[in-house]
């Protein structure tokens, strides 16, 4: 069974990335874009769906999953401080996914004035995370 929660884990955990990279991509193109009444149309549909019917499933299968993992096998919280700061770091991607929500519906209602250039550097956030998630789980250092 643990196995199996590692596959789920890793696939799921692949489509909540994509997510977290793609969305802020969205924002980038939407702040550009803000005169373009049809683009924008369009693009609030594209945040919205990829939040809710991509998004939310991943982030919820990617977590749940990974507690399954530490239930079935609680020695990984005796394993060294590598999980700790793991989990540290997906409590700071999930506040960050959230916070792309939030950013969203702000659009949504068309009261975000953050430019293109606000995003292109707020995009940057998870892949700095992820970086540092691979390596905890790869080297685990301490």
């Amino acid at each position: 069974m643990y196995i199996w929660l590692k596959v789920i884990h890793i696939i799921f955990m692949v489509s909540w990335m994509a997510v977290l990279f793609y969305l802020p991509r969205l924002f980038v193109y939407h702040a550009e874009n803000k005169d373009n009444e049809n683009f924008v149309k369009v693009v609030k549909v594209m945040e919205k769906k990829l939040f809710y019917v991509i998004g939310v499933p991943a982030f919820v299968l990617t977590v749940g999953s990974g507690l399954g993992m530490i239930f079935l096998n609680p020695s990984l919280l005796t394993s060294g401080g590598w999980l700790h700061a793991k989990i540290v770091l997906v409590i700071l991607l999930s506040v960050f996914f959230f916070h792309n929500e939030y950013v969203r519906r702000k659009f949504e209602r068309n009261e975000c004035n953050k430019s293109g250039k606000f995003f292109r550097m707020y995009n940057e956030i998870p892949t700095v995370i992820l970086i540092l998630i691979v390596i905890l789980v790869i080297v685990r250092p301490f």
